[in-house]
């Protein structure tokens, strides 16, 4: 191991978890002992590791603290060694940083994240709110979409731009994600034993969570540990994930496809901008991100693009989805410009599982008549590349 090879005799290395290691080097004279230490610990990682015949380069980020200057017991060495690292990776990785008291709240807030974080995951504070997936042909309510939200023990309810992002950057993500696929197909078999038949959940796949080279039997193993249809499942992706490395995708995407479960682009828009991937990769749906759906009624130029993705996606036999739909206009001219579903607060916000089901029993569904008399008259729409709002035919 690269790391064991530069440390001094009597020091010690152990891994903590994922990518994250703890060295331990006692009797240091000077502190620029350490940051010698450090410092060769970088360059040793800086040469590049033979992986399945490539070469493949990986840089490192270092937090060091020390006692008793900085904590006088293992766990306060270890949090701020915490805050130390995050801050080298912030101004730009590969580098290391000691601990100093003034560095700023901010990063002891993410290592107190990344703490209570942890714990939640064993305690089960997370749980999942589902939104409904609404045709904008029929009106009725089609399956859900998975959202993950922690029950905080002093903050209570928090979404998940609050440690989402801690999670992937720690690889928690990996027991986060699990319990998400697991918790949602459970669910969603739970739903249809109690009469709602064919409801689909669609869940998020992180980027990491992607790249593991067990998702596709992780996947096969909850399906059949919850006893859902695969057809019943859809698996969400973003653009930037499968363009990462395309031909892995491509891989990965077709041995899912082979359990039987749909497959979705998520954020369809805000990515890369080539397009070829949607004729190689074996996808079913896309989803058009929020920040197109937000100003369509008001802006000639997301209505264009809106009304370019639908039509591209129909011409390849895919579902369009728009998400962060919040107003009747803005339905209206979805459904003018045939895009097959909606979701948003507009229809509903995302709900605990007792709720879904009352939502269920009451048989809701979209008000058609709401939108015919909304109109397409209403809503922005584009042609022949004018850049003018007019009155949509």
């Amino acid at each position: 191991m690269r790391i064991s090879g530069v440390l001094r005799q009597g020091d010690t290395v152990g891994r903590q978890s994922g990518d994250e290691f703890i060295l331990l080097l006692p009797d240091v004279a000077h502190i620029e002992d350490a940051a010698t230490v450090a410092e060769k610990i970088l360059d040793t990682l800086a040469w590049p590791f033979s992986l399945n015949g490539r070469e493949v380069y990986v840089t490192g980020s270092l937090g060091l603290s020390v006692c008793p200057s900085d904590g006088e017991d293992a766990e306060s060495l270890l949090r701020n060694a915490d805050i130390a690292m995050y801050r080298a990776k912030e101004d730009g990785r590969n580098s290391f940083r000691f601990y100093v008291p003034e560095m700023d709240a901010r990063m002891r807030a993410r290592v107190e994240t990344e703490h209570d974080l942890r714990l939640a995951i064993k305690r089960g504070e997370l749980v999942l709110h589902y939104q409904p997936r609404v045709s904008l042909i029929s009106g009725e309510m089609l399956g859900f979409e998975a959202l993950v939200r922690w029950n905080h023990p002093r903050e209570g309810l928090i979404g998940p731009d609050r440690f989402i992002v801690v999670a992937e950057d720690t690889g928690l993500i990996m027991p986060l994600g699990d319990w998400v696929l697991q918790q949602a197909c459970r669910q969603t078999r739970q739903w249809q034993d109690r009469g709602f038949a064919g409801m689909r959940m669609s869940v998020n796949l992180s980027a990491r969570q992607f790249r593991d080279p067990g998702l596709v039997e992780r996947v096969e193993q909850v399906l059949a540990e919850s006893g859902l249809d695969p057809a019943c499942l859809e698996l969400e992706i973003t653009e930037s994930t499968v363009m990462h490395d395309s031909e892995a995708a491509i891989g990965t995407l077709r041995a899912l496809k082979r359990l039987g479960v749909a497959l979705s682009v998520d954020d369809f828009g805000t990515g890369y901008s080539s397009l070829s991937y949607l004729k190689l990769f074996p996808i079913d749906v896309l989803k058009i991100d929020r920040s197109f759906v937000r100003d369509v009624t008001a802006d000639p130029d997301d209505a264009a693009i809106v009304r370019a993705i639908v039509t591209l996606a129909h011409s390849l036999g895919l579902t369009v989805v728009a998400e962060g739909v919040e107003e009747t206009a803005q339905a209206a001219f979805l459904r003018h410009v045939k895009c097959d579903e909606l979701q948003g607060y507009y229809f509903s916000r995302p709900l605990p599982a007792e709720a879904v089901e009352s939502l269920l029993r009451g048989v809701r569904r979209l008000d058609m008549h709401a939108l015919e008399r909304e109109g397409p008259a209403r809503a922005v729409t584009a042609g022949n590349g004018l850049n003018d709002v007019r009155e949509g035919a």
